[in-house]
């Protein structure tokens, strides 16, 4: 099996105070069984752009950067992308576009996505998901 780290998982690395299972849980599967989203990158960079904080951007080179396979949102992500989007505003359960796009991307790709974003992640039918979080 191989996951798709969302934004919560991959970040966790950086945390003052990191979800300790989703860290031992990255670690078990490991680094070839766990590839992430240009979406959950760029989430990750503007976070650091937003801070500010040289020391967290060394963190990032050093732990994080080109760490995993990124994969991009090609025309089969977008189009995937669409049907979820509709498919939530069918059903009344909004979830946020960037989510929605991670979670297109593992779709599009037959991924399940890592997450502690169970929540959102929870209301996409048919999204094969797993929480990595602690209880």
């Amino acid at each position: 099996m191989k996951w798709l780290l969302d934004t919560s998982v991959f970040s966790q690395p950086l945390k003052k105070s990191p979800d300790r299972s989703a860290l031992e849980r990255w670690n078990k599967v490991g680094d070839l069984s766990c590839l992430t989203s240009i979406v959950v990158t760029a989430e990750v960079e503007w976070s650091l752009l937003t801070i500010g904080s040289e020391r967290l951007w060394g963190g990032y080179r050093e732990l994080l950067e080109d760490r995993l396979e990124i994969l991009e949102t090609g025309a089969n992500v977008w189009q995937r992308f669409s049907e979820m989007k509709a498919r939530q505003k069918k059903v009344g359960q909004k979830v946020g576009d960037l989510d929605l796009l991670i979670a297109a991307t593992a779709s599009t790709h037959g991924l399940t996505v890592a997450t502690l974003n169970h929540r959102d992640f929870a209301r996409i039918e048919g999204l094969a998901w797993e929480d990595w979080g602690s209880s």
